[in-house]
């Protein structure tokens, strides 16, 4: 079997978007679509479902993905060790991460490089939240793994590694503590809490919007600069907070409730870095912490 036909096929079966696979692999459509019909020819069944919105794995696509992929980035491992020697990744490799989920998944990608490759140290830390890439800017990280949408001339952005559901955090007392589910709309008028900081517009409208899916506004609440802070003021009654699903599980305290948000658009998470600072040692953990992301439930899910 050809090399690029095992790439093409395992990544397309990560992206599930032929246009995203090419992009990644610097091939054309057609040169994809080329390589998945070679291996489909050669195994006799189709691997993936095609259509004009989806792209999905068989039953047997899905098989050969996890049959495939461990021998693959074994190899992929062995080779990026070598290079490593010759290269010299050997270093430092600071890494940030935005919500306590993504800190999970962060020390689980540098417990498991630890192992693969031991001579690259990885050192973590939070990312402000009232400063989300200043300090990715000013080098102090040289990658981090941060909550979507990301659209910053001087970063980039990779895939969407997890998606997670919301939830409103209220008070106990709140009228909608008690309920099963709330929609956007149902945050008409009410004082949404805000992060007080340097905060791109489009990210700020796409995690605390200001109006509801139908156009009626929603209530500005205190301005806040981290989550204890956020949490007091929602226990306290000052107003709710709009978070992702993970929040109720890593921060259960009294005086709060979670509330799932239904009919909204889950929180998508994936790695960022200086479009001028890519190397092979973001490459290394990039390829270690999707394979990580791939074995997490999503909260909320």
């Amino acid at each position: 079997m050809d090399q690029s036909e095992i790439e093409c096929f395992l990544v397309l079966a990560e992206e599930l978007h032929f246009g995203h696979t090419a992009a990644r692999l610097h091939l054309s459509r057609a040169r994809v679509s080329q390589l998945v019909q070679k291996l489909e020819r050669r195994v006799g069944a189709p691997l993936f479902t095609r259509t004009s919105r989806r792209v999905a794995l068989t039953p047997l696509g899905r098989r050969l993905r996890d049959d495939l992929e461990p021998h693959y980035r074994g190899i992929e491992n062995a080779l990026a060790r070598a290079v490593a020697s010759a290269r010299g990744i050997e270093g430092v490799l600071h890494v940030g991460f935005s919500t306590p989920l993504a800190g999970e998944m962060v020390m689980k990608a540098t417990e498991r490089l630890s192992s693969s490759h031991p001579e690259l140290a990885v050192e973590v830390c939070e990312v402000p939240l009232a400063d989300p890439y200043g300090m990715l800017r000013n080098g102090e990280f040289d990658v981090q793994l941060t909550d979507f949408p990301v659209h910053e001339a001087d970063l980039t952005r990779g895939p969407t590694l997890l998606a997670e559901a919301r939830v409103l955090a209220v008070a106990s007392r709140h009228p909608l503590a008690g309920q099963a589910a709330v929609t956007l709309e149902d945050l008409a008028g009410m004082p949404v809490l805000t992060i007080a900081g340097d905060i791109p517009e489009y990210w700020t409208e796409h995690h605390l919007p200001t109006v509801t899916p139908s156009g009626r506004p929603i209530g500005q609440g205190p301005s806040v600069t981290n989550l204890q802070e956020a949490l007091t003021l929602v226990a306290g009654g000052k107003g709710v907070l709009l978070a992702g699903a993970h929040i109720a599980l890593y921060h259960g305290r009294p005086g709060v409730s979670y509330v799932p948000v239904k009919e909204d658009t889950p929180l998508g998470y994936g790695l960022m870095w200086r479009s001028d600072g890519g190397t092979r040692a973001i490459e290394v953990f990039g390829r270690t912490i999707r394979e990580i992301a791939r074995t997490m439930e999503p909260p909320g899910a």
